[in-house]
């Protein structure tokens, strides 16, 4: 269904047709917060240079609990109880809050009457559709899929109402009903993501001169948006506009500068990277910092487009632009032309940087890891042994992140949240091939760079450096690329390790890349 809000024409937007696409994802604690900047500074900035398409998560706020969200997987719940009221409460908070919004950043009153309108108008179909599904005391996960895309709704009307309070042309795009095309829950493959980048790019493509503010929220997904997607959707959305629109650049607006060498909350001199490539910022997402979904990211740099991270806070800050890295220079299913990685990189301040690197990247932490080990019970593994053990892992939803194997023994760190009760019963099977036990309070630390492979020794100095701060080393895990190298230490000692691998790996990573700007 797509919805369209028609403003006054802004002379500045008049011939957009000629700019490149640019394509705008602002969180929900960014709207939640900073949404006068978003409307007031962040987008306008761009307008003079390119089109340019907003996309929007719910608004959040100061606590995750209280975030859009989060409250209608709330009044979800609490229609399914018999009897309950709760929900009516949860809606009128939701109202409210958005309304209040509405009234204290737009000051037209004949657009804002359109918007509390519009709100007021949403607020009530959310209602009635919850009052059904109390009746009915059934909800699928199409249903809920119904009730979350309300979130995204509220947030970009009020994106909406605020740009073109400031000026403006805009159009409210919703995505929640654009997927005609029939798909297999079970096949959810690159045809469909193609597919949806194309439905996409043509919705937008239909607003003209207007500037697009688009549901994060997209649908009817089979199998519902939140299981086959999950709560990254908007990013993914985001990605797929631009893949479908060959846009110029994705940029990720979040709260923070953009990727560091390290978490600046725990290393004091960790320092901002300009850029990064896509292997590193998936490793770096993986292993602990929260960068970009990799899926998500992996849809944006098949088709040779940038990323950069941005933040609300500070917007002419540089951010770190995750650059794809098509090192042979050939043609993109796009048509894209690519430079190799050696070449120079035009930052958004004018300057240029250069690509090739020769030390690490990043160091990153992934907390609350357990150690499982498991040692065969013959003299050397059978070749059902691995099977056997992974098979029983996957029955019991257990995600293994690093693996080290010997003859007759396998070590596995696995990642955050294990259920207790899922491990009990895994380890109940697989003691019937060996003897099996567990750790707790680990961490992974991990050491991420694209150029390490070609460091003879970085291995060696790694390890000798938390030798020397006394941090003992469980596991150690290296994939073929070289461009991880990941160890398990005691929990306790992980800010100690980081601290220590910063100093003497990458202390001196920023400075080399701000000399490298000419």
């Amino acid at each position: 269904m797509l919805e369209i809000n028609h403003a006054t024409p802004s002379p500045s937007l008049q011939d957009q047709s000629k700019k490149p696409w640019l394509v705008q994802k602002f969180g929900g604690t960014s709207i939640g917060k900073f949404v006068e900047t978003i409307t007031g500074t962040i987008v306008q900035s761009y307008l003079p240079t390119n089109r340019v398409v907003v996309v929007c998560s719910a608004r959040s706020s100061e606590s995750k609990t209280l975030g859009t969200t989060n409250r209608l997987l709330r009044a979800a719940a609490s229609a399914m109880e018999p009897g309950s009221v709760e929900f009516k409460q949860t809606v009128q908070d939701i109202r409210e809050d958005h309304i209040n919004t509405a009234r204290q950043h737009i000051s037209d009153p004949l657009i804002l009457k359109r918007i509390e309108d519009e709100l007021n108008q949403d607020c009530n179909r959310l209602l009635a559709f919850l009052k059904a599904v109390q009746t009915i005391e059934e909800i699928s996960p199409r249903s809920k899929d119904i009730i979350m895309a309300v979130g995204e709704r509220l947030s970009c009307r009020i994106v909406a109402g605020m740009l073109e309070d400031r000026g403006v042309e805009t159009e409210f795009v919703s995505l929640e009903s654009v997927i005609e095309a029939v798909f297999d829950v079970n096949c959810l493959d690159q045809n469909f993501y193609d597919y949806m980048s194309r439905v996409f790019a043509g919705v937008i493509s239909k607003c003209g001169n207007r500037v697009p503010v688009v549901t994060g929220f997209f649908g009817p997904v089979p199998g519902s948006l939140l299981t086959s997607i999950g709560r990254g959707y908007t990013d993914l959305a985001a990605a797929l506009i631009a893949v479908g629109l060959d846009a110029e650049e994705l940029q990720v607006w979040k709260e923070v500068d953009g990727i560091f060498t390290a978490d600046p909350r725990k290393v004091k001199n960790a320092r901002l990277l300009n850029i990064i490539t896509p292997e590193e910022a998936s490793e770096l997402t993986y292993y602990g910092s929260e960068v970009i979904h990799p899926f998500t990211m992996e849809q944006v740099i098949r088709a040779q487009i940038p990323i950069r991270i941005k933040n609300v806070m500070s917007p002419m800050g540089p951010g770190t632009v995750i650059f794809p890295d098509n090192a042979s220079g050939v043609s993109t299913p796009t048509g894209r032309m690519t430079p190799p990685p050696s070449s120079k990189v035009l930052l958004e301040n004018g300057y240029q940087l250069d690509l090739s690197r020769r030390h690490p990247t990043a160091v990153t932490i992934k907390d609350n890891v357990w150690v499982l080990n498991v040692h065969s019970n013959r003299k050397s593994v059978s070749h059902g042994f691995f099977a056997q053990i992974f098979g029983t892992l996957d029955t019991h939803g257990i995600a293994v992140d690093l693996i080290s194997t010997s003859e007759v023994h396998v070590s596995m760190a696995l990642g955050a949240n294990v259920n207790e009760k899922a491990m009990e019963k895994a380890m109940r099977q697989l003691r019937s091939i060996g003897t099996v036990d567990v750790t707790k309070d680990m961490a992974i630390l991990s050491l991420v760079g694209k150029q390490m492979k070609n460091m003879v020794g970085i291995s060696g100095r790694m390890f000798s450096t938390l030798a020397k701060a006394g941090i003992n080393l469980e596991m150690i895990s290296q994939g073929a690329s070289e461009i991880n190298i990941s160890c398990v230490i005691l929990e306790r000692q992980a800010l100690q390790a980081m601290n220590v691998i910063h100093e003497e790996l990458l202390s001196n990573v920023g400075r080399e890349a701000e000399s490298q700007y000419f």
